[in-house]
């Protein structure tokens, strides 16, 4: 269960090998009320083997780790901890790991390179139920359920039309008024979007549509 935003910080795992990231991404966490370091891993076996005995609120996972990589880390950690949000950490947006990520069950992702500010806000966001979503992402999901035809796409009328919106390059707040919602209900539908990914043989087949050049 989730803890009390109000009455305790948000608990941050780090999967880093870089140690000055680690220390930096560390130190901006406890520096910052509201937001606590838990644990700092250099390598993704690591934080597999400890982090089920004391699961953080959010982890933030470097996606370029040596061994096991962050994304088939977040698979196993996504199943193994289904009430922790994994955030990908990335040095640019590359859209085939981002999404790669997503399918292996990723919430969101973030730029190493953003502002202390940011890195927080969007910490705070994945915690309170949000997701971060790109155009180019929001893209690659529609792409990827019209390229298997013989998989009715899960997503609602809703989902979809977030999505177009998003693809237009609006921003969360642009697609809330547009739509007469709250921008919190925004943020829900895209995490909704994420999960459904991973329904079925979705994640599959859209690694399958992947390799292939479908999409």
């Amino acid at each position: 269960m989730r803890r009390e935003i109000e009455d305790q910080p948000i608990c941050v795992a780090i999967v880093e090998d870089d140690e000055a990231i680690r220390h930096s991404l560390a130190q901006i966490l406890n520096g910052s009320p509201g937001y606590l370091c838990v644990n700092a891993f250099e390598s993704a076996e690591d934080a597999i083997a400890n982090l089920p005995a004391d699961p953080p609120d959010v982890v933030l996972m470097d996606i370029g780790l040596p061994g096991m990589s962050g994304i088939e880390a977040t698979q196993i950690l996504h199943d193994r901890l289904p009430e922790t949000d994994v955030v990908m950490l990335t040095v640019q947006e590359n859209d085939d790991a981002v999404f790669n990520s997503l399918c292996a069950g990723a919430t969101g992702y973030l730029i190493k390179s953003m502002p202390p500010a940011q890195l927080l806000q969007s910490i705070d966001e994945v915690y309170r139920g949000g997701s971060p979503m790109s155009a180019s992402i929001a893209r690659r999901v529609i792409r990827s359920f019209q390229s298997e035809p013989d998989i009715a796409s899960p997503l609602t009328r809703r989902e979809r039309e977030i999505l177009e919106h998003l693809c237009n390059g609006e921003s969360y707040r642009v697609i809330a008024e547009k739509l007469f919602i709250s921008g919190h209900t925004v943020r829900s539908h895209i995490k909704n979007i994420y999960e459904k990914l991973q329904v079925n043989s979705r994640a599959e087949a859209v690694r399958k549509a992947m390799q292939e050049k479908l999409i």
